[in-house]
């Protein structure tokens, strides 16, 4: 296969974001009610809660960044794929409400000389957190272009120190059957997985926010995986356990339908779903259709991952 590297991918200068509509769905974001509750005060009302949403800074650039223009706030926050809410796209944003994101812990696990358990908060401090202009696809055919903030998985991995033999990582999400889905949709909790080359380049995020604040609940909060040269679902949301092992990790929608979702789910124009074309797809907010992107755009920075691979056979 021959693989197409544009070379489109420029730093680009963050401008604010002037869409706050709809914020009072976000009232959770930073545990607000939580913390109310543990100090016997009164929960925040809804303009309160406006108010206080944490801003997330001092941010780095990061020379990773698309220059396109990015899909306006209220769409990424309000069309979401979160089955553990429900279904339909607009079910997210309704029912992630209920989602309590603080206190939070994130287990790093398995093939790893130092094991440990990281506070949400010290996951934070590891290291500076950076803005980052993705493309996002999803293999429905729509996508979008979110301004992340975030940092390297590398730098969690890192502290772990895996072991010689540990040849892939897994995620474990959330799944808290009080505040979430109990529909048969999948085989709960969701899991994902990337090779630990994968999950080590500098293109793999954690997410912790977005526009500038804290992530959102139907956006995956209080940390989420990004990997822009994959399909979203490969983007594990309200990651609990982080799992090192030498054994390629069974992930949900592989799981739910084998031939239709594949381990590796990299972004191919040429290798469409069983349902939907992959040829190409529609940007929020846009009528036209345009050309999916060879690893999303992203495969200057990636192909060499896939080198010698046969991409069809592993999508």
């Amino acid at each position: 296969m021959l693989i197409q590297r544009p070379s489109d991918i420029l730093p680009s200068e963050i401008t604010p974001r002037t869409l706050f509509e709809e914020r009072r769905r976000f009232l959770r974001d930073a545990g607000l009610l939580l913390a109310a509750g543990a100090l016997g005060g009164a929960l925040p009302s809804a303009e309160a809660a406006v108010t206080a949403a944490p801003k997330l800074g001092p941010l780095g650039a990061s020379p990773f960044s698309t220059s396109e223009e990015k899909t306006p706030y209220k769409a990424v926050t309000t069309y979401n794929n979160y089955y553990e809410f429900g279904t339909d796209k607009s079910d997210p944003a309704e029912n992630a409400g209920r989602l309590i994101t603080r206190p939070w812990t994130v287990r790093v696990e398995g093939l790893a000389g130092k094991p440990r358990t990281f506070d949400i908060d010290e996951l934070l401090r590891l290291a500076p957190l950076e803005e980052r202009i993705y493309r996002m696809r999803c293999v429905e055919g729509w996508s979008m272009v979110i301004p992340w903030v975030g940092l390297p998985l590398a730098s969690l991995l890192k502290q772990v120190e895996p072991l010689g033999s540990a040849r892939y990582v897994e995620f474990v999400t959330l799944h808290d059957p009080k505040v979430m889905s109990r529909l048969p949709v999948l085989d709960w909790p969701y899991t994902e997985g990337l090779r630990l080359d994968e999950a080590m380049h500098p293109l793999t995020l954690l997410a912790v926010g977005l526009y500038g604040e804290v992530l959102p609940n139907q956006n995956g909060a209080p940390i989420r995986l990004v990997v822009p040269w994959k399909y979203g679902f490969k983007s594990a949301k309200s990651i609990v356990t982080i799992r090192l092992t030498d054994k390629q990790p069974a992930t949900a929608w592989n799981k739910a339908a084998k031939h239709e979702y594949g381990f590796y789910s990299n972004v191919n124009p040429q290798v469409d779903h069983p349902r939907w074309s992959q040829a190409t797809e529609r940007r929020i907010g846009e009528f036209r259709k345009r050309p999916t992107l060879m690893f999303n755009g992203y495969a200057e920075q990636v192909a060499s991952l896939y080198q010698g691979m046969d991409l069809r056979a592993n999508f």
